[in-house]
């Protein structure tokens, strides 16, 4: 492993201007490409702290033996150089977008004499105009055969089309009438290309003009008495509509956007991008990307606008609008090399307020559940299960496949609501019904949380037994809560969690369960008393389960965490008012949003909510500390003729003021009779 600081670019030599960097391993191969604004605070970034940086990014650099970069007049600049070297590299540590699926596209070969409608995959080629992506190629099929009839176009290869021609005779299409037969003849190269254009322009939003046109011919024939060319025309223009309901409208006529949404974890991010062509969804794709860095969603967007509005192999229709859910830093530079592509001006925005935000949360929605299935995919195979077990097996060196795994990880802000979750897998996917939370008490940091956890859980497991099957079965048939010992315990850590627990299960006399780290630092397994981790290759299946089941109990305990924090929190000063329920406590707060605002509203504000009177509202902002508290209830006026009462012997009770003087009972020096008020009280005469 490198030392980044043996390789770091003396200080003051890294320009402090916009640029693209390349960072080399020690065989020169280029395995990294990135842009800055400024190159000297971009690099300087990389030669951190390592265990401050990304898993990810750490491995970059000390996998890395030497960076360089170009340095460039503008933004626009860089992103262009930038383009070129990852597609002239093809870096291993940059972001790569990869299909989830192969989507296919209704393609028109115009670089033909004849152009051909056709379905097509995989990479875009130059005279080739596509449409879509469609989900499924039935689509396709189920569009055109509706198509077929307005635009009669030739769908058949090559092969058929030259047998056609030799034999003289068309295909079935031609005889129905779904293709104008130019093999033989009846129709000819330009007026095929015609209706070849037609098509394209309805694909392509230019809808309305066909419409027109049809009604306009089919009136004129109706006209003429020519009722069998009418009532064709009729058909041809209920085809027509029907093939336009297929694509809902979804946001108003003339838009031409694509749609991007991102979802994300600390390893992985799913992309989706509608394409909506004159307000209607012409196609739905998604890619699933390997995180390399610490990237915000804003950086996802740079990468995927570089990507796919790129080359031959990307998106040869630039949107005139992109909507997105947050504008990466370089949104103007970015803008502006889009333009470039497109050769008209191109906007991203990010959409604030009706059909276009709710358009973009349903993209949201659809990257969410990508990545779920995505994530799923492989862990729903039993082969990929059976063999992440094995894997795990021969790594660890365990006796036989780990069925039961249990995960333990701690969630905390700084010592306070401490929380652990453990997470349970049996034969590699998750069993929900055996996880747990453990609410953590006295722990000051991770390490004694995961023994305190690690002690009751098997404490428990000692203190209920083995399970007998036949007093299991009745009365409910469940088994005990902690009756199932794991083969294999995983801490969310390195050295120190991972000795830490194995030193309680020793000290509990638990010998038959193994006990391992997964440390996020560099995704390396630890085993206890061990001065070197376990390595993984990253493509493992063992290694994917173990993200898997920890990543599940980071979730779970995260979770649990915030819901204390969040029950602490809404336990706030008002529930310390007299009289003021929840109901009302829920009122104010819905009324003003926050306790922030409702500390600085009067006392008059207060009240108008419903319920809430003007002695209830004073008392809310006293109990705020915005008001300082009431003084007590002062006692009678004296009477001004009163004369001044005698001082009481020690021992005595104090005489109430204002009132007649009580007999004198004799009370223990250091007590207050408590019948006197608190406000009558002499400081000078003793108690």
């Amino acid at each position: 492993m490198a030392d980044p600081s043996q390789y770091r670019p003396a200080p003051g030599t890294i320009p402090d201007a916009p640029g693209v960097y390349r960072f080399r391993d020690e065989q020169g191969r280029i395995i990294y490409v990135g842009k800055a604004k400024s190159l000297r605070s971009r690099l300087n970034s990389y030669f951190a702290d390592v265990w401050t940086l990304h898993q990810r990014t750490q491995q970059m650099v000390t996998t890395a033996a030497g960076v360089d970069w170009v340095v460039v007049g503008t933004e626009v600049e860089a992103l262009q150089l930038e383009y070129s070297w990852i597609k002239e590299y093809d870096p291993r540590f940059n972001v790569k977008y990869r299909d989830d699926k192969s989507y296919p596209y209704l393609a028109v070969t115009l670089d033909e004499e004849y152009p051909r409608l056709l379905v097509m995959r995989g990479a875009k080629r130059k005279g080739v105009r596509y449409f879509g992506p469609y989900s499924h190629a039935w689509a396709i099929r189920e569009t055109l055969d509706l198509l077929l009839r307005i635009f009669p176009a030739r769908t058949c290869s090559a092969g058929v089309f030259k047998r056609a021609g030799q034999i003289g005779r068309p295909c079935l299409l031609g005889d129905i009438g779904k293709c104008s037969a130019p093999c033989v003849g009846r129709v000819s190269a330009a007026e095929h290309r015609g209706i070849v254009d037609d098509f394209c322009d309805f694909m392509a939003g230019r809808t309305d003009h066909m419409q027109r046109r049809l009604e306009k011919q089919m009136h004129e024939a109706s006209a003429a008495l020519e009722f069998e060319r009418a009532a064709r025309l009729r058909d041809d223009l209920i085809a027509l509509r029907r093939a336009m309901e297929k694509q809902s409208i979804v946001l108003s006529d003339g838009t031409d956007a694509d749609v991007v949404a991102f979802a994300d974890d600390q390893l992985e991010a799913a992309v989706q991008v509608f394409h909506v062509r004159d307000g209607r969804v012409r196609g739905q794709r998604g890619w699933v990307v390997d995180k390399t860095e610490e990237l915000t969603v804003g950086d996802l967007v740079h990468h995927f606008c570089t990507q796919i509005y790129g080359g031959e192999s990307g998106e040869s229709d630039v949107p005139r609008e992109l909507l997105v859910p947050e504008l990466p830093a370089d949104a103007d530079a970015l803008a502006d090399w889009l333009s470039q592509h497109r050769g008209s001006r191109v906007a991203i925005r990010v959409p604030q307020r009706g059909d276009k935000k709710a358009l973009l949360e349903t993209v949201a929605r659809n990257a969410g559940q990508s990545l779920a299935q995505h994530k799923l995919r492989r862990a729903g195979d039993l082969s990929a299960r059976s063999r992440a077990l094995e894997e795990i097996e021969d790594a660890l060196g365990l006796g036989s496949a780990p069925l039961r795994i249990e995960c333990f990880d701690i969630s905390q802000i700084q010592g306070t609501d401490v929380v652990s979750s453990m997470v349970v897998f049996e034969d590699g996917v998750p069993k929900k019904a055996d996880y747990r939370r453990f609410i953590i008490k006295g722990a000051t940091d991770d390490v004694s949380a995961i023994s305190e956890v690690m002690r009751r859980r098997f404490a428990r497991y000692l203190a209920e037994g083995p399970i007998d099957p036949e007093a299991e079965a009745a009365p409910t048939g469940r088994a005990k809560r902690f009756a199932y010992p794991p083969q294999l315990v995983v801490v969310d850590g390195g050295a120190p969690q991972v000795n830490a627990a194995a030193a309680v299960l020793t000290e509990l006399g638990v010998t038959d369960v193994a006990v391992c780290g997964l440390a996020k630092r560099l995704e390396e397994v630890w085993l206890p008393d061990d001065p070197m981790p376990v390595i993984l290759a990253r493509t493992a299946e063992g290694l994917y389960l173990l993200q898997r089941v920890r990543d599940e109990a980071h979730r779970f305990a995260i979770r649990f965490h915030r819901e204390r924090r969040s029950a602490r929190m809404t336990a706030s000063d008002l529930d310390t008012v007299p009289g003021l329920g929840e109901i009302r406590r829920k009122a104010l707060l819905r009324h003003f949003g926050s306790l922030k605002r409702l500390s600085a509203a009067s006392v008059e504000e207060i009240a108008e909510v419903p319920g809430i009177g003007p002695r209830t509202a004073q008392a809310v902002l006293v109990a705020l500390g915005v008001l300082p508290p009431p003084e007590p209830a002062q006692p009678a006026h004296p009477e001004p003729a009163q004369p001044e009462p005698a001082q009481p012997e020690p021992g005595l009770a104090e005489p109430v003021v204002g009132g007649a003087l009580p007999a004198a009972v004799p009370t223990q020096p250091g007590l207050r009779d408590d019948a006197a008020p608190a406000a009558a009280e002499d400081p000078g005469t003793p108690g």
